[in-house]
């Protein structure tokens, strides 16, 4: 398996993202794998489509680390193959810069807010990264430093990435 490989221009605001992504689902859902998330999530309301995946296996557990209240208790590893192009990395400060985005802002407390009928601010990251283009982030992961995630905002739709399910 190819692992994940983020390279970008250093003048350019976008990131070009080719490799082997994970995502954990619940058995009963695997065919739905590539449906995207069901619930709301850091850059998502429950009705955005947004597939959330690690760029390694232990991304997933440390991902899910902050999602075990509304998850199966079991849960498969699905390998998927990513390739896109148009990918803001929040852990590039010029890119970030250059877009208008405050780091702050993606990784503020979203669940709380969520649970009180607030809108976080990390979906805000998420629209204005739309607007200028973007097909999803790589959020640096906060339970494992070092450990990232890749969240697509569209894919397997034209001028999208292409997502498939391998194995």
């Amino acid at each position: 398996m190819t692992s994940p490989r983020a390279s970008n221009d250093a003048n350019a605001p976008f990131t070009k993202i080719d490799g082997v992504f994970y995502r954990a689902v619940d058995p009963a859902y695997r065919d739905g794998a590539l449906s995207g998330s069901r619930y709301p999530g850091r850059y998502s309301s429950a009705v955005q489509p947004t597939l959330y995946l690690s760029a390694s296996r232990d991304g997933v557990a440390a991902a899910m680390e902050a999602h075990r209240d509304n998850r199966s208790g079991h849960l498969e590893i699905v390998s998927m193959h990513v390739a896109a192009d148009r990918i803001c990395d929040l852990r590039n400060a010029s890119a970030l810069a250059a877009m208008g985005i405050r780091l702050e802002d993606a990784v503020a407390p979203w669940q709380e807010v969520v649970a009180a009928g607030g809108t976080p601010r990390s979906w805000s990251v998420r629209d204005r990264l739309e607007a200028l283009g973007a097909q999803g982030l790589v959020d640096p992961s906060r339970k494992a430093p070092g450990l990232w995630h890749l969240v697509l905002f569209s894919w397997n739709r034209d001028d999208s990435p292409t997502v498939h399910v391998i194995g």
